[in-house]
């Protein structure tokens, strides 16, 4: 598998049937926090960008690694008891419905997060 991703779009299309549909919904519900958020590819996995990093996914081979920062996991750290974390990351198992409410809800705490940031 190539390494060397140019778009969202690219990276998703490589991975196998099932995935490919986990990753079109979670980049579809954080599209639907923030519409206007870049997508990109950093550290070769989908990137979202709004005023910095805001979030980024990635698929393997059993579970969808969520990279929302390390003051997100902390905060959310309630609602992950059922999730691996660490640092800034949680992992989400593929056979396991994926929490996308919370997804949203993570996204839309790192664009208030980014905002204030910029407003400093």
């Amino acid at each position: 598998m190539t390494t060397n991703f140019k778009t969202i779009d690219e990276y998703i299309a490589l991975q196998p049937e099932k995935v490919i549909l986990i990753l079109e919904e979670i980049r579809e519900t954080i599209r639907n926090v923030i519409p206007e958020a870049e997508e990109t590819i950093n550290y070769q996995i989908p990137t979202f960008k709004y005023h910095g990093n805001l979030v980024h996914f990635a698929a393997y081979k059993n579970h969808i690694g969520f990279y929302p920062g390390a003051s997100a996991v902390e905060t959310f750290k309630d609602d992950l008891i059922n999730h691996a974390t660490s640092k800034g990351t949680i992992q989400f198992p593929i056979d396991e419905p994926i929490p996308l409410d919370l997804i949203s809800k993570i996204t839309a705490f790192r664009v208030k997060q980014n905002l204030e940031k910029k407003k400093k």
